[in-house]
């Protein structure tokens, strides 16, 4: 394992929660506990997924006729503004893609501690692999594995963060990742042509678009109502796609009118979530995005 770089943030010892799963399946270290105000309360059974998210179809949005892109043209922009998330479909991305990606990231997670060491997350830092965010000793830990890097633009890249396994590693994040940014860079259109604005606001007011790519693995935990898998949150970007993985556990919750709701994954469909950089001003009036909140559970199997 090469040694982790230098910095002057003190974080501790950080377990890796796959490992604790695999030596110590019963404990839960102290860092990982959350305080009681912060512990999911879990019932028996657990609550049924939220089926309300809104769906938005985007090839009625590229494809459709002018009645059918004027009404999904409105139904995003209520998504936006009422939920801060929705569902798309039929967004164009290979099906064969998302499996890859999928694919990978599994792959990736279960290569040897050693491997995935060669490419630490150095302490307050985001990319690499590791727990992101953490900036002091007595920080709480999700149950979570993540590896992070940047795609877009090339100065944000760290070429020795890129692992050379699994093979085509590279390769498939370029592909996917430049997917995802069309799309984006699309819904971002029509996002602001819902809002009465030129479609190209959004693209001129930010300028240069950050991407980056991130991998979350959620170990099964012995005490799920001790830990979260990721802490309640919301995201600084424009745009976040959440891609949940087929045949998992219904993980995901948001923060809609002051409840935590799970959402239900609609197979094949990507999870969009409004980051906090999207607040416009159109010229009559002030509109705002619903301030989206977001976390994931980890649970027992």
């Amino acid at each position: 394992m090469p040694p982790v770089p230098i910095s002057p943030i003190k974080v501790g010892h950080i377990d890796d929660v796959q490992e604790l799963r695999k030596t110590k399946p019963r404990t839960i270290p102290q860092r990982f506990v959350r305080d009681l105000t912060e512990r999911p309360t879990l019932t028996t059974p657990l609550p049924p997924p939220h089926s309300d998210m809104p769906v938005i179809d985007f090839s009625k949005l590229s494809k459709g006729n002018k009645e059918e892109v004027l009404t999904e043209l409105f139904n995003l922009a209520t998504a936006c503004e009422e939920w801060g998330f929705f569902q798309v479909i039929n967004h164009e991305i290979d099906l064969n893609l998302l499996e890859s990606i999928e694919n990978l990231s599994r792959e990736f997670f279960m290569l040897p501690l050693e491997e995935k060491q060669k490419y630490p997350m150095a302490p307050g830092t985001v990319q690499g692999y590791g727990q992101a965010f953490v900036f002091s000793e007595d920080q709480k830990l999700d149950w979570c594995n993540m590896f992070a890097l940047g795609i877009e633009p090339q100065y944000v890249r760290n070429p020795n963060l890129w692992p050379k396994k699994p093979e085509k590693f590279s390769e498939t994040v370029e592909e996917y990742s430049g997917e995802i940014r069309k799309l984006c860079y699309n819904l971002l259109t029509y996002i602001a042509l819902g809002l009465g604005l030129k479609g190209d606001e959004f693209e001129e007011m930010f300028g240069v678009s950050v991407q980056a790519v991130r991998m979350n693995y959620y170990p099964p935990c012995s005490r799920p109502d001790l830990v979260l898998g990721l802490s309640p949150h919301s995201d600084g970007s424009a745009l976040t796609v959440l891609q949940q993985a087929k045949g998992g556990p219904v993980g995901l919750q948001i923060l809609k009118d002051n409840t935590w709701v799970p959402i239900q994954p609609i197979p094949n469909a990507l999870v969009i979530n409004i980051g906090d950089t999207i607040e416009v001003r159109p010229p009559l009036h002030f509109f705002s995005f619903f301030y989206s909140v977001y976390k994931t559970f980890s649970y027992i199997t």
